[in-house]
């Protein structure tokens, strides 16, 4: 046992055991609060860990649902009624628990909201959560007490039956109200999508669909065991993976799941490893980036990862090198390549659509660039020194879904032929929230979801390789920005995942790529030296010119998960954020 992980309040503390004792089921019920109150009877639970790793609360799920239905009452008793929206700014915590499956009794709509981490700026965050407060028409506003000190000014101005901290809300009187019945058609939380593309619009989940896809998950996707199995996550409960991944699944077939807070992870990412090494974790995900921070310190040898057997891949596109330095990186302490999973989702699936063979590692398609760019179709290069791309194969649509890979015009395109990906299934989100015309532009009549990602099959297995708005397209050949970001961030020393950003600027005379890169040097000629090798890569690699500009450390934006929103450093741009110097 490592003993940074110890400490003497954990004497008196005992984490939830990993097995609930029940016979397993896998997501087989109708809502989330049947599941809950299935889940109840046995001995289950969430572990709440400081990102020191010391463990801070033990909650049951039997627990938790008392504590649920004390607080569903309290909710209603401030003058909510069932269908109101509340908006939670979500702490992986015990009070996010409570709050989330209180809405679920009560019959509220809740829509969990993120912390500031990824915003940049205060005036940044603020205006993006008052955004989806608004979008969501939220009749409540729950704050953590990390940013209590912003409630003002997140909540000024709005029509509210309640605003507050989590204490202030579980302190409140439990009025004896009789609560309502809920339906499987009913609408259970809205999950805002990630806004790498746009401003986040709010995915509606139902029970029935987020069942479906929780079920699929466990039973079909993780293959999770009878016993013996146990989660371990940071990732944040306002995004899809973390939610419905490590919070929603875990609960509906009765596993135990360790977490520590999303904010700490990127200061603490071995903490992760050692939570997973201490208590067994067998289930733990992350996007690529997440493994990426592991490998930056020294792996520490009191770690056993010998127990890890499903390390997911989501979230962001995935980059086959960052995987084979994290095993490397750790293979003395246990960890199995064999253990990578790919998985390919989104929120407007609920979460997940594919999930790749499991023990198997990642499996990859290494294709040529120029060829795909010209003809939009995926094969092997025909010599050693072509310009080539590495893609991770992503798995077969899940069981009771369907997936088709379209051309523009809609016929449906053969093995290796790229163009958009369309899933249509049960884990669908009915739609987004008061948002029809959006609605309308991405799901059709015969509830085929347009995903906007681009792709294309092999061996009845999908192979995500960008975003259709992201594509650049300059004499006829397309051109991936992911390609030309990676490529710097392979092969000039102290880039980093997401320090550079691609995309294309269109004028009159023609159009010219522009890549922005997040620079730490403060001398000019270092600078300069970063600048012109950039221009020099970009022309030796990809055979383009390329505009290169610097800028300085943190300001490219992300999304809350930490996603690259390639059109925000896009508009940023033309609005003269970034100068030439």
């Amino acid at each position: 046992m490592n003993t940074t992980l110890t400490s003497s309040t954990e004497t008196l503390l005992q984490p939830v055991p990993s097995n609930s004792g029940q016979p397993r089921r896998y997501g087989d019920f109708t809502t989330f609060i049947e599941a809950l109150d299935y889940a109840a009877q046995g001995a289950a639970g969430f572990n709440i860990y400081s990102g020191k790793g010391l463990l801070l609360e033990s909650l049951p799920y039997g627990t938790l649902r008392t504590q649920a239905l004390e607080t569903a009452r309290r909710l209603l008793g401030t003058g909510l009624q069932p269908g109101d929206r509340i908006t939670l700014i979500a702490e992986n915590d015990g009070d996010f628990a409570r709050i989330f499956f209180a809405c679920q009794y009560a019959g509220l709509i809740v829509a969990p909201l993120p912390l500031p981490m990824a915003f940049g700026s205060k005036n940044a965050y603020l205006a993006i959560v008052r955004g989806m407060i608004e979008t969501a028409q939220a009749r409540a506003v729950i704050i953590p007490a990390v940013i209590e000190g912003w409630t003002e000014e997140i909540v000024n101005g709005l029509d509210l039956a309640f605003f507050g901290s989590p204490k202030e809300l579980l302190d409140l009187p439990t009025p004896d109200i009789t609560l309502p019945t809920i339906q499987t058609e009913s609408l259970s939380y809205i999950q805002f999508s990630s806004g790498s593309t746009r401003f986040p619009m709010g995915v509606c989940v139902t029970h029935r669909s987020g069942m479906a896809n929780v079920a699929a998950i466990a039973r079909d996707g993780l293959r999770v065991k009878e016993t013996g199995d146990r989660c371990v996550s940071w990732l944040p409960f306002y995004h899809d993976m973390g939610l419905v991944g490590f919070f929603l699944t875990p609960m509906t077939c009765q596993l135990t799941v360790d977490l520590m807070p999303t904010r700490e992870f990127a200061r603490r990412p071995h903490v992760w490893l050692e939570l997973i090494s201490r208590n067994r974790g067998t289930l733990a995900y992350a996007p690529p980036f997440g493994y990426e921070l592991c490998t930056r310190r020294p792996a520490s040898p009191d770690l056993d990862l010998s127990c890890w057997r499903v390390a997911g891949i989501g979230g962001d596109m995935i980059r086959p090198r960052i995987l084979t330095d994290f095993a490397q990186h750790f293979r003395d302490v246990g960890f199995n390549p064999k253990a990578f999973v790919a998985s390919y989702g989104m929120a407007e699936a609920t979460l997940a659509i594919s999930f790749a063979p499991l023990n198997c590692g990642i499996e990859t398609d290494i294709v040529d660039l120029p060829y795909m760019g010209q003809h939009d179709i995926a094969r092997a290069p025909q010599t050693p020194d072509t310009a080539h791309r590495t893609f991770a194969l992503c798995g077969a649509v899940l069981p009771h879904h369907e997936l088709e890979v379209r051309a523009p015009d809609g016929t449906r395109l053969q093995d290796y032929h790229i163009g958009t990906i369309h899933v249509r299934g049960p884990s669908l989100m009915s739609g987004y929230f008061h948002r029809e015309e959006e609605t309308r532009r991405v799901l059709d009549h015969d509830g085929w979801l347009n995903t906007g990602d681009l792709g294309y099959t092999r061996d009845n297995q999908i192979v995500v390789t960008g975003r259709a708005k992201d594509l650049i397209i300059i004499n006829g050949r397309n051109i991936w920005p992911q390609d030309l970001e990676w490529s710097l961030e392979a092969h000039i020393p102290g880039l980093r995942s997401h320090d550079v950003a691609v995309f294309s600027v269109e004028t009159e005379e023609n159009e010219t790529i522009v890549a922005l890169i997040q620079c730490r040097l403060s001398e000019q000629a270092a600078r300069e030296k970063l600048r012109a090798e950039a221009v020099g890569l970009f022309h030796r690699l990809h055979g383009v010119d390329v505009s290169v500009v610097l800028a300085p450390p943190h300001t490219l934006p992300r999304t809350s998960s930490g996603k690259l929103i390639r059109s925000k450093a896009r508009s940023l741009y033309l609005e003269g954020i970034f100068s030439q110097e």
